[in-house]
């Protein structure tokens, strides 16, 4: 039987046959706590009141939707805009979860939250979160993101964070997954592991959506009240999903609205180990305590996954993702690493925003996509992170 999008996950976690809680009998019953803490939590009103208050106040919501004006007179053809959250305090999305995550656990007493990054966007923002409420803060982080995205390192450091590399493996976001998990595993009794994104066992998937959904319910609110209709197509990124599910939520129940996840086609999807394209390529599996879509070796092992963004290349994906591609409801597309760095160097020079590496997949889509759609069209694109962690890998890599 087919779920209503709008209202997943059920009673156990599951969007549709993915979800759930794939983890040990004792890290369950932690599961079961957060989640319960979490329902909680959500209903009182002293939570959404501080929520509100520091998205207004420290965040800086709403963020606002800017209309690329000359990017979309040079391609041609449907209006871009973009949803801006690069914006936000610490300069992407994450924050929006990660504020949401850190009172969960002093609301809980936790001692400690744990945590994993790519890109390091979530570990900035939740090393952020943390020093705010006065937590103690672990990132985990992979070795190679660690020398890629130094700006990142430094602000966490600055911020406070234990910073664990890790070396194992692919030393990227994967790895960085493995080993939080294993130290969460140690003592989740006074930890908390802070997901980064719509992945891992029940509650997180849901849990980090529903904090990012006020991009959509602004984005949503604001775009009508401008343009008095909803845009035609709605485009996001998609590694673990959280900024695409932010501001696909509300836009589930429109039939009008073509809503997009751009993945990473790395080097091409053709070439097994140097991709990401997870929902265009794999096929459903388990990963991290979840049914998902998986890019899997022949051993049933998660495969070796290659972005020129760190905070895409993972094998797995959001649940509700996996759903929603099963049932048509989000058309998942990739772009490659070539058109996001066009896209990266187009709208720094032509509109003067450096996106993320992450966000400009989103923008090579829309640039793609723009020339062969009417002028009435009109593209929003999800913005959702700023290219300071970027600009020196960049930089090298174009000889600028």
């Amino acid at each position: 039987m087919t779920q209503n999008p709008q209202a997943m996950p059920d009673a156990q976690g599951f969007f549709g046959p993915y979800g759930g809680q794939l983890v040990p009998p004792e890290l369950k019953q932690c599961m079961d706590e957060i989640a319960a803490a979490y329902e909680e939590i959500v209903k009182r009103k002293d939570f959404q009141d501080e929520l509100a208050a520091l998205f207004a106040d420290y965040v800086g919501r709403p963020s606002p939707i800017f209309h690329a004006r000359r990017l979309s007179d040079q391609l041609g053809g449907a209006q871009i805009h973009l949803k801006r959250e690069d914006l936000n305090h610490t300069g992407a999305h994450k924050i929006n979860h990660c504020l949401g995550e850190a009172l969960l656990a002093k609301f809980m007493g936790k001692k400690k939250v744990i945590a994993e990054t790519g890109a390091g966007q979530h570990g900035v923002a939740l090393a952020t979160a943390c020093a705010l409420v006065g937590i103690p803060c672990e990132i985990h982080m992979g070795q190679v993101d660690i020398e890629k995205e130094h700006p990142n390192v430094t602000k966490m450091r600055i911020l406070g964070c234990n910073l664990v590399p890790v070396t194992r493996g692919a030393a990227t976001l994967k790895e960085a997954v493995d080993s939080a998990f294993e130290v969460y595993l140690q003592d989740p009794v006074n930890t908390i592991y802070a997901i980064g994104s719509v992945v891992g066992p029940h509650p997180f998937p849901m849990m980090v959506r529903d904090f990012q959904s006020i991009v959509g319910r602004e984005a949503r609110e604001q775009f009508q009240t401008r343009h008095g209709k909803l845009p035609d197509h709605v485009a996001a990124c998609v590694g673990g999903g959280s900024n695409a599910m932010g501001i696909f939520t509300a836009f589930l129940g429109d039939a009008s609205v073509h809503l997009v996840g751009v993945e990473p086609a790395g080097e091409g999807v053709d070439k097994p180990g140097r991709h990401a394209a997870t929902l265009s390529v794999g096929k459903p599996g388990e990963i991290h305590g979840m049914k998902c879509y998986v890019l899997e070796n022949a051993d049933g092992t998660p495969a070796a996954v290659h972005s020129i963004a760190s905070g895409l290349d993972y094998p797995g994906v959001g649940p509700q993702h996996s759903y929603l591609k099963d049932i048509g409801r989000v058309d998942y597309q990739s772009v490659d690493d070539k058109e996001c760095l066009n896209a990266f160097m187009t709208l720094s020079r032509v509109e003067g925003i450096i996106p993320a590496l992450e966000s400009a997949h989103a923008v090579a889509w829309a640039m793609r996509e723009a020339p062969k759609l009417g002028k009435g069209q009109h593209i929003l694109v999800n913005l959702s992170g700023r290219g300071d962690k970027d600009a020196d890998y960049v930089a090298r890599k174009l000889g600028l």
